[in-house]
């Protein structure tokens, strides 16, 4: 967990699921905010920066197809 690549990579990927997750609130919509939330989550629970990066991109491509899908 002392790991640079870790730390730098739970910042980046927790920052824009805070980002996610005001913006799902103060919009009123389900799947960013919920998404967000998954991003933060996966920033404590993903111990690797790779498997953290390729989940938090594949979260992020969820949540647009899902976006895109529901309008």
């Amino acid at each position: 967990m002392g790991n640079t690549g870790f730390i730098f990579a739970s910042l980046i990927w927790g920052s824009i699921g805070v980002g996610f997750a005001i913006y799902g609130k103060r919009q009123r919509a389900t799947v960013p905010l919920c998404g967000g939330i998954a991003l933060v989550a996966i920033s404590y629970l993903v111990s690797s920066p790779l498997y953290m990066s390729l989940a938090g991109v594949g979260l992020v491509a969820a949540m647009i197809w899902l976006r895109n899908r529901i309008e």
